[in-house]
């Protein structure tokens, strides 16, 4: 099956969504994240990502706290980022009750430092941000392009044991106009061994059901779960009908 991951993003504790990272254009959904989670729970959701937009703008975790509550409130398995920049931090994430951390412009901006924290923590407690701009990562917010190709980088990753990444077309984020398979196509075609979770434009079943068929491992949905185009319940059991286990989507 094709794992099927909410997005919770937060600032200044509430569930928000933004139009192509900027701030500027957000949409607030609700002030307690964990009533949010719950939901998604109920509806046979096992896994969320969660991300502090506060501290991806700052650089500084700010609601490690949202974090703890959804950990201790519920038995989603947890990935977390949005302002990790040392292990320590890292570490207080996984403390907090997150099973994963997810590093996006740390691991590209101090790449020596990031596989350090591999070597310590290990390639599984990590989760690569790569967004992605004609083909090449883009950091800090979507702000500054790169010249590195999305390949070359989860190439290298992989040999140093990270495993998987979510990989976001810039292009399509918080649009709803359908995700980039060619993009990931590419990806697994050079690397089919990588579990890779698409992101951004996904707005329909039949998105979907391309994205599986093109062997990515899981989705992440965020607005169109918040603006009713999606219910997580039926998107559960779709998930679970493509690969003709429909008896265990409850």
């Amino acid at each position: 099956m094709i794992e099927i991951i909410p997005a919770i993003d937060i600032i200044e504790g509430r569930c928000v969504r933004l139009v192509q990272g900027d701030f500027q254009k957000k949409t607030v959904y609700g002030s307690d994240p964990l009533d949010i989670a719950l939901a998604f729970e109920a509806a046979g959701i096992s896994r969320l990502h969660i991300v502090d937009l506060d501290g991806a703008r700052t650089g500084s975790i700010a609601n490690l706290r949202v974090l703890e509550r959804i950990a201790g409130g519920t038995s989603l398995e947890i990935d977390f980022g949005g302002g990790v920049s040392s292990i320590a931090d890292a570490r207080s994430v996984l403390g907090a009750g997150a099973s994963i951390v997810t590093v996006g412009s740390a691991a590209v901006k101090r790449k020596d430092e990031f596989l350090e924290w591999i070597d310590e923590l290990g390639g599984p407690s990590f989760l690569l941000g790569a967004d992605v701009r004609n083909g090449r990562l883009a950091i800090d917010g979507w702000q500054t392009d790169t010249e590195i190709e999305i390949v070359d980088y989860l190439r290298g990753m992989q040999t140093r044991g990270v495993n998987r990444a979510f990989v976001t077309d810039i292009a399509r984020d918080g649009l709803l106009g359908g995700p980039s398979v060619s993009l990931y196509s590419e990806i697994l075609e050079a690397l089919p061994d990588f579990e890779l979770v698409a992101s951004g434009g996904i707005s329909s079943s039949e998105d979907v059901r391309v994205l599986y068929e093109s062997g990515v491992s899981g989705v992440i949905i965020g607005k169109a779960f918040y603006e009713g185009l999606m219910d997580a319940g039926e998107l559960v059991r779709f998930s679970y009908s493509l690969s003709g286990n429909e008896q265990d989507a409850g």
